[in-house]
């Protein structure tokens, strides 16, 4: 399975981005999608994840602004992340799990949201 991720950017407090991560190899509508980011200094955390049903859950920060989002014809998961904070501010990775476990990572895309 390979993830490139795009769409991180450099924009102000309260902007907006809209991460996109494209699969290919592996069954992409089988697995599980996520995004996790890690901000310098901290460990990587799980930021969002939607199944192959399409339920969604959030870290209690980004809940009512982020929305995790999968199209599985064009084999991609978004990110749409709205009312951004300083806080944001990290670098976003896209992953998949598949049936067996197995994870896969992206090579991350860089959001900062400037104060």
């Amino acid at each position: 399975v390979r993830l490139v991720e795009s769409g991180g950017d450099l924009v102000q407090t309260g902007g907006s981005l809209r991460l996109s991560c494209a699969a290919s190899g592996g069954f992409f509508r089988l697995n599980t999608m996520t995004w996790h980011r890690q901000a310098p200094g901290k460990q990587r955390e799980l930021v969002a994840r939607i199944n192959s049903g399409g339920w969604a859950d959030y870290i209690d920060s980004v809940k009512g602004r982020f929305t995790i989002s999968r199209d599985n014809a064009k084999k991609t998961v978004y990110l749409q992340m709205n009312s951004l904070k300083p806080e944001d501010t990290a670098v976003y990775y896209c992953g998949s799990v598949d049936v067996l476990g197995s994870a896969y990572w992206g090579q991350g895309t860089q959001v900062t949201v400037s104060s």
